[in-house]
Order: structure tokens, then sequence, then C-alpha cells
């Protein structure tokens, strides 16, 4: 499992507890965040690190937001190391050069900032204040990213963020593993990413969880965790 920009492996609250009650999970800390802080690596590193972690394949894989994005480069890395994959609040990437470069000065520009500051409570403050999170309020899981360092997060922006993706949708089509892919149905950006992404893959399905934004397995963890762990019991089918 592989968890979002500012969180930990134990940032999945009610919903982890909820599919560790039928499955083992390995709830890891991607680069650059909580135990792994110390680890800088880029998107396609993080993948190959991913599935490392996880041990001896194949497995079910699921990432949320940076997560998902990780997810998706450990599969098309190595296709053969996942049986299923669940993507919450996914996207493949930004096609526009220009809007690439934009994200990436901007995301440079907030690692900066942190760094400068060395203002961990403040930078979380600002990120959470963001609308997407705005559901959140006390599932944010704060104390949790308080166990995250301004360098290390500031060297997940920098080598990770969203602009330095390099847009996977031409590769989509030849990632055969069967994929549940999930949104929050009031996240009108990534409802419309998520519904493109079951379109480009080979093998998906697609789930709206009502009720929430960006964070549907936090904001609703017990809707959330039926819909994911029904579609692994049924062995990656709609």
């Amino acid at each position: 499992m592989a968890h979002g920009f500012t969180q930990t492996g134990r940032s999945w609250g009610p919903f982890g507890q909820a599919l560790a009650e039928r499955r083992r999970l390995a709830l890891v800390d991607l680069p650059g965040h909580g135990g792994s802080s110390d680890v800088r690596a880029d998107l396609p590193t993080a993948g190959r690190l991913l599935l490392e972690a996880a041990g001896p394949g194949p497995i079910d894989l699921l990432g949320y937001s940076l997560g998902a994005r990780v997810a998706l480069h450990a599969a098309l890395a190595d296709p053969g190391a996942v049986r299923r994959m669940v993507l919450i609040g996914a996207t493949a990437g930004l096609e526009d050069p220009a809007r690439r470069a934009e994200r990436r000065r901007r995301d440079e520009a907030l690692a900066d900032q942190l760094e400068g500051d060395d203002d961990l409570e403040g930078f979380l403050q600002r990120w959470l204040a963001q609308p997407m999170f705005a559901r959140l309020g006390a599932t944010a899981g704060l104390d949790e990213r308080r166990q995250n360092t301004p360098a290390g997060l500031a060297s997940s922006l920098r080598l990770a963020g969203t602009g330095t993706q390099e847009p996977l949708w031409p590769q989509l089509a030849r990632l055969a593993i069967p994929t549940l892919v999930v949104a929050g149905a009031d996240d009108v950006r990534f409802t419309a990413v998520g519904r493109r992404l079951v379109d480009a893959l080979a093998d998906a399905t697609w789930a709206l969880v009502p009720g929430a934004g960006h964070a549907a397995h936090l904001e609703q963890p017990g809707l959330s965790a039926r819909v994911v762990a029904h579609w692994l019991e049924a062995g990656g089918e709609a």
C-alpha cells in the first residue's frame, strides 16, 4: 500500500484496518516520507523500491495520489510482479509540456520554502488547507504527517512531484493487470482523470465513492473499504 504526499505507511486509518481483517498488508513509507525520509528517489526508482519492499509477487498493489503514481510506475516496470492494482485519486501525468513545467516550478518553489522556513507544521497546515482536502478535518492524520521532515518532503516534491512525471498515457493500453480505479464523487478533477484511466487501461473497473473528495478512502473509509475488498475478493472483476 503506497500512501499520498505528506503521509506515511501508517496513514490508512479505518480504511486500512478494515482491509487488514482479511488481507496481509505491507505498509511502506515512500521515499522522502516517514522512516524513508532520507531516501531520495524519482518516480521510476520509487516504483522499483515499492516492489522490493512488498517482497515476492505477484502482489495486489494499492496506491493513493502520489502512491498511485508510484504504483503505476511499478506495474509498468514489472507487470509480472503485480496481480491486481487499486488506484485512488490517480493520474497518468500531465501531457501538456507547459503545464508540466509550471507544476515543476510550483513544486520547486514549495520545496525551497519548506527547506528555507524549516517549518513542517506551517507547511502541513497550508497543504491541508487546499480545497481538495476540505473534507478531511479530523481524519487528516496530522500526528502521523508530523513524522516527516522538511528535507524529505522537499526531496519528494523535487523528484516525484506531478510535474516531474513523464506522461504514462501512451503505455497504459499494454498494461493488462486488472485495475480498480477509485475517485471521490466530489473530486471533479480526479473523477474526469479516473474515467480516462479506465478507458485507457486494458482491464479496468471504475468506482465512484459518494460523499467523498480527493481522499475518498479517508473521508468514506467504510464504504471505500467495502468497494475495494469486494473487487479483490471477486478476483478483480466488476
